[in-house]
């Protein structure tokens, strides 16, 4: 049985990608289940109907990551 959540978009980031079937890869600020706000990266269905799996990172590993995608050639 799937547990019941709840998120709220806080902020809106940006868009890093979209789908030939209009989802939309994006960088959110979102509360899970009225926690603190963590950074996240997932895919959405068109009006945020549906989500697909995704990565949350908190402010500290959001510096970490930005700091080592500075190691890598575009």
């Amino acid at each position: 049985m799937a547990k019941d959540f709840s998120y709220e978009i806080i902020e809106t980031i940006g868009i890093l990608s979209t789908s030939p079937k209009g989802w939309t890869k994006e960088l959110n600020l979102i509360s899970w289940n009225g926690a603190v706000p963590k950074y996240d990266i997932r895919d959405w269905a068109p009006n945020h109907e549906k989500m697909g799996k995704g990565v949350t990172l908190s402010g500290d590993e959001v510096s970490a990551l930005l700091e080592l995608m500075k190691k890598v050639e575009p």
